[in-house]
């Protein structure tokens, strides 16, 4: 699959100010479909697909742009997907603790001598071959839902997951690790489909976990309902998705969402409400944020 990367420069900016016109940037253009994003010599870069890149779209969102005073010019350069990643590829990441109750591991780099290292009684470990740090644990909302899944592992044992947007397909893998004993994800992206599937069985896991390639109207041919539904994706997404993951929630199941930012909360929770939605936790960590959300009994 195609992709156009797009550099960003902002200037006018006060410095104490950067951080937050990159992270109302992030947020604006992820509504016209950038889904990662990186920073890059300080310069943040998106990445789209080319079959849904609109120059115009884009446009429209920097002339919108919220904050006075600020300038934003770009440049575009098409990439293929190997080339996007290759990097990332080739430099893998280090192990990742979470809550120190699971460790999730760069399967491509890590030798005999230092998976040995990270057992330990009671830890669970997971080994990821990964092309993207989206999906590795080491992006912060990753860790969020992982640790929220932990947390709610009472509704994990023995239940089944739904993983929206499955990328790497850690948490599926995450919650058959905390006993779940059906995992269904889907993921837009072919690759994705592919690579869930490869870590499944890397893990030993592909008994429990179904890949379905698609978007969330896969859901409609997908039978049964699950005890937790978690999504791992943007605002805008969510907010178009949340309809249906509710419909495919069984009463009292928790719904767990992330791949915000703190700022997006209210439009989120206001969303939530008019399902019959609770929140009953929250996580937040540079910014991002992290939602988990009852329906109402």
């Amino acid at each position: 699959m195609e992709y156009v990367a797009v550099k960003f420069n902002i200037t006018g900016a006060d410095e104490s100010l950067i951080q937050t016109a990159s992270d109302l940037l992030v947020d604006a253009v992820s509504a016209v479909g950038f889904e990662s994003f990186e920073t890059v010599d300080e310069n943040v870069v998106g990445y789209i697909r080319k079959d849904i890149y609109s120059n115009e779209a884009l446009e429209m969102e920097i002339k919108s742009f919220p904050l006075s005073g600020i300038s934003i010019s770009y440049t575009e350069n098409d990439i293929e997907d190997a080339d996007w990643n290759s990097a990332w590829e080739d430099s893998g990441f280090e192990p990742i603790s979470i809550n120190g109750k699971m460790v999730i591991y760069d399967a491509r780099h890590t030798g005999n001598e230092e998976l040995a290292q990270l057992d330990a009684p009671g830890v669970m470990t997971i080994g990821i071959e990964a092309k993207q740090a989206f999906g590795t644990g080491t992006h912060q909302t990753t860790r969020m839902v992982i640790a929220e899944l932990m947390k709610h592992r009472q509704f994990l044992e023995k239940g089944r997951m739904l993983d929206c947007g499955c990328g790497t397909g850690i948490l599926s893998i995450a919650a058959a690790k905390l006993g779940a004993v059906s995992i269904i994800g889907y993921d837009v992206d072919e690759w994705s489909v592919n690579n869930s599937r490869h870590n499944a069985v890397l893990n030993g896991e592909q008994d429990k976990i179904r890949i379905f390639h698609g978007d969330s109207e896969v859901l409609g041919s997908i039978s049964g309902k699950f005890d937790v539904v978690a999504a791992n994706i943007n605002r805008n997404i969510l907010l178009g998705d949340m309809p249906r993951f509710c419909g495919k929630m069984n009463n009292g199941a928790v719904l767990i969402l992330s791949g915000f930012y703190e700022t997006d909360i209210p439009i989120l929770t206001d969303k939530a409400s008019e399902l019959n939605l609770r929140e009953t936790d929250r996580m937040t960590e540079d910014g991002w944020a992290c939602l988990v959300l009852r329906s109402c009994m």
